[in-house]
């Protein structure tokens, strides 16, 4: 039996956090590239500093030509990313800093096992779904990431002007019979404009912000608060810490309450199981809890490079479960083709949908008109009941 009375912490980080900037530009070359053409190859990193950008990987378009003329382009996209994100600072401005890129041609050695419909790389992939929380997220991140989400949106209205791009969330909340009821410490730390203002200034700036954005309740007498605790965060961005893509993995998913895989996903194409099958994990374990079947759901897939076929599908619902694990383990099998050809198709994951997971979790958002977030609906809720 799970424990049911604890406290469990998860941070997140804004869209202006180092790392988080360089996640948005890796993932705007691949729009880009997936805009161009469909099948397009990307394995983007970036690398950001003061007053630099560096890029640099793997790219591929069917037609070499064109794929040399589009290389032209990768400076102004870094760039419109770091104005969207409102980067305007002496050390660090989007229309100042120099961008290099390094991209190049993808390998013919890892094409080859990709084009005959094969994974893009080894790995073991992780899906994770509890009912804690109407988006079958566990409470803790998905909360860190709406506190800054909400923020960032009265930042970028002029809401509030004194508010900057790079901020950091933390969540203590205590369970009870196994159900979030209370935070009993919130860590805020963000980024503002005048080294005159404290941190009561900032808390009495964010603090409508994060009640509106928490559930009833929640905040008591007893909470801790830690708003800026170490005082003035004026120099923020890459100006004041290098970032890198792919460095707040347990951020992107589920804020470490699942085991992780280990593999990134910003800048690479739907090819690498890295990022496609760990979307087609969290979509069957959401389903497994819209089903009914578990109240908690963890799945994992593994996969080895150039080989269609996942080699494994693993199944533990915590105890929570109304069916043994084996019977769930065959029925999603059953209901998706997890392949990585047929992951890409099933979800439609070649289309430009990826800079807006980049910032505030790839998982827990609601799945958009144009395609984006497909790998939140709940739409194998019935197949998997007939399945089992």
């Amino acid at each position: 039996m799970s424990r049911q009375n604890y406290i469990f912490t998860s941070e997140s980080v804004s869209e202006g956090h180092p790392d988080k900037v360089c996640d948005r530009i890796s993932d705007a070359v691949l729009d880009a590239f997936l805009t161009e053409e469909p099948n397009a190859r990307v394995a983007c990193e970036t690398f950001a500093t003061s007053g630099m950008v560096v890029i640099g990987g793997e790219v591929g378009l069917s037609d070499e030509e064109r794929l040399k003329n589009y290389m032209g382009r990768i400076g102004q996209i870094a760039r419109d990313c770091i104005k969207d994100i409102g980067y305007e600072q002496e050390k660090f401005h989007w229309n100042t800093c120099h961008v290099l890129n390094f991209l190049h041609e993808q390998s013919a050695h890892i094409a080859q096992g990709v084009d005959r419909d094969g994974a893009g790389d080894q790995g073991i992939m992780f899906g994770y779904a509890v009912d804690e929380t109407p988006e079958l997220m566990p409470a803790p991140i998905q909360y860190s990431h709406a506190i800054l989400r909400r923020l960032s949106e009265a930042r970028k209205s002029g809401a509030e002007p004194s508010l900057r791009p790079d901020a950091k969330s933390q969540l203590s909340l205590r369970y009870e019979d196994g159900k979030p009821v209370e935070v009993t410490s919130l860590v805020l730390s963000t980024q503002h404009a005048s080294e005159d203002q404290t941190s009561d200034d900032i808390r009495a700036i964010v603090e409508p912000y994060i009640r509106e954005v928490l559930p009833e309740g929640w905040l008591t007498e007893k909470t801790e608060w830690w708003v800026n605790p170490t005082g003035t965060f004026v120099i923020g961005g890459p100006d004041g810490d290098a970032g890198l893509t792919g460095r707040k993995i347990i951020v992107d998913t589920y804020g470490g309450s699942a085991p992780h895989g280990g593999g990134a996903f910003s800048g690479k194409d739907p090819t690498k199981v890295d990022r496609s099958a760990a979307y087609a994990a969290r979509y069957l374990a959401k389903n497994v809890v819209a089903a009914g079947l578990a109240r908690r759901c963890t799945l994992q897939l593994s996969y080895a490079i150039g080989v269609a076929k996942p080699l494994s599908i693993y199944i533990d619902t915590h105890g929570t479960g109304v069916v043994e694990e084996e019977a769930i383990e065959q029925a999603v099998g059953k209901v998706m083709d997890l392949t990585p050809r047929g992951i890409r198709t099933h979800l439609e994951l070649n289309r430009p949908i990826y800079s807006r997971t980049a910032a505030y979790g790839h998982f827990g958002r609601q799945p958009d008109a144009d395609g984006g977030f497909s790998w939140e609906k709940t739409d194998l809720v019935e197949a998997l009941k007939k399945a089992v």
